[in-house]
């Protein structure tokens, strides 16, 4: 069992920056694929971006892909999601998931274990 506390939300204007970070607790951390995904209000949750174990590969939504970068550090259980070029529209819950296949996915089902969630609000 994964247990995932995530950190470093808050308010940012937009251009700005702000970097995420999820500490897991529990042996399978370094066998998960480690995921965020975010749900702004009124709307369903999405997949933001995903890590294999080794961080050799990377996926990306469409929406951020330029402006944030997944990694993970697998000495302090910890992924991280370095969010650049804020906009309004990155307005959400951004929630750190893992799951416990090799293969990324793309669909909150396919993982297992979810933090509480970290509000992101960026003003215009």
């Amino acid at each position: 069992q994964v247990r995932l506390v995530e950190s470093g939300g808050g308010l940012v204007q937009a251009g700005g920056s702000l970097r995420l970070s999820c500490t897991a607790s529990g042996r399978a951390f370094e066998s998960s694929v480690m995921g965020w995904f975010r749900q702004a209000a009124g709307k369903e949750r999405e997949f933001v971006a995903a890590i294999t174990w080794s961080g050799d590969i990377t996926s990306y939504a469409d929406s951020v892909k330029g402006r944030f970068t997944i990694s993970r550090d697998n000495a302090k259980n910890t992924v991280y999601l370095q969010m650049n070029s804020l906009k309004p529209e990155d307005t959400a819950v951004y929630y750190c998931a893992a799951r416990r296949y090799m293969n990324i996915k793309y669909t909150q089902r396919e993982y297992d274990a979810w933090g509480q969630g970290t509000q992101v609000t960026v003003s215009s």
